[in-house]
């Protein structure tokens, strides 16, 4: 970035013609949420990017701008969401823990783009998986709490860390409903399963899932098929487990083995069970809060990076 004059004029030199049209977004999309958020005036004149208004407001853009640089330098445009929570640690003071996201490149998908933390709620996240070998998330839906943890799996499988990545979930219907789904028992489970595929199918690309699950490298189950088992050199992550029962969290937990991680994520608002049973992570949240060895990351709506009215959803059933 560099000042040219005092009277309130910024340029910010732009690195190719990629990053230009990104920044610019469809119809200069990007530059009007942009100016509404800055109230300063954005234009893009072949690679510069100027802006004009008051000093303070101007600082503040440029700050923003930067910010966002490893999304828009990548040539992809900014999404509100992420535009937000770069706003968000700039109005907090964290502006410099926001700049260290881009350098926290976890994997590549297989479109080619980049997959890191987007808030940093989620780097501290992505931190305690490496640090610690269990590790809780509990927050909203939205919050990257599932796709953060299996692309941290695909990771330490590409880099031969580990030897398998086990996921699962809780089939909380299984007792009244699956009987009337078609198909054998795969089959019918396969609906509950269906997000961990989808992150998987994003970072690996659909053959190569299919051929590791194939190649029992990658194994995707109902939360029953765990018991009995002692699960060694593998990253094990438990989906939706606010819908575990105290004794289903107690099995799963109890699968940890040697050189193994594990993760368990759920949001503790969504809670499915019948009968008013008590939800596994919750007990969990109070049993293991103090627990050497076992961190707890919390999410808050300010994480949700799906769409901009995901947000807006979670507020308002509160």
């Amino acid at each position: 970035m560099k000042e040219v004059s005092k009277n309130g004029h910024f340029i910010i030199d732009l690195p190719n013609t990629d990053a230009a049209t990104a920044l610019s977004g469809p119809g200069n999309s990007f530059l009007k949420k942009f100016e509404s958020l800055t109230g300063v005036s954005l234009t893009i004149r072949g690679l510069q990017l100027e802006m004009n208004g008051v000093i303070p407001n101007l600082e503040r853009a440029s700050a923003l701008v930067e910010l966002t640089r490893p999304i828009w330098e990548q040539g992809l445009e900014v999404p509100e969401v992420d535009l937000k929570a770069a706003l968000s640690s700039l109005n907090m003071g964290e502006s410099s823990s926001h700049a260290e996201l881009g350098k926290k490149i976890l994997a590549r998908s297989k479109q080619g783009i980049y997959l890191r933390p987007r808030t940093i709620r989620q780097k501290e996240y992505v931190e305690s998986i490496e640090n610690f070998d269990l590790t809780f998330a509990i927050g909203p839906a939205g919050t990257g709490k599932t796709f953060l943890a299996t692309v941290c799996a695909c990771r330490l499988l590409s880099e031969k860390k580990i030897e398998k990545i086990v996921l699962t979930r809780p089939a909380v219907e299984a007792g009244e409903n699956l009987g009337f789904l078609p198909g054998d028992l795969q089959q019918k489970v396969d609906p509950y399963l269906r997000p961990l595929f989808d992150s998987l199918h994003s970072i690996f690309g659909y053959d190569k899932t299919i051929s590791l699950i194939d190649k029992g490298i990658i194994e995707i189950a109902p939360l029953a098929f765990m018991r009995g088992r002692t699960l060694d050199n593998s990253f094990i992550i438990l989906d939706e487990a606010q819908n575990t029962t105290t004794s289903q969290m107690r099995m799963f937990l109890t699968r940890l083995g040697e050189r193994s991680k594990m993760v368990v994520n759920g949001d503790i608002t969504q809670v499915d069970l019948i009968n008013d049973q008590l939800s596994g992570l919750v007990e969990a949240s109070k049993i293991f809060c103090n627990t050497e060895g076992i961190n707890f990351c919390y999410f808050t709506v300010a994480d949700v990076v799906r769409h901009p009215l995901v947000q807006k959803i979670i507020e308002a059933y509160k």
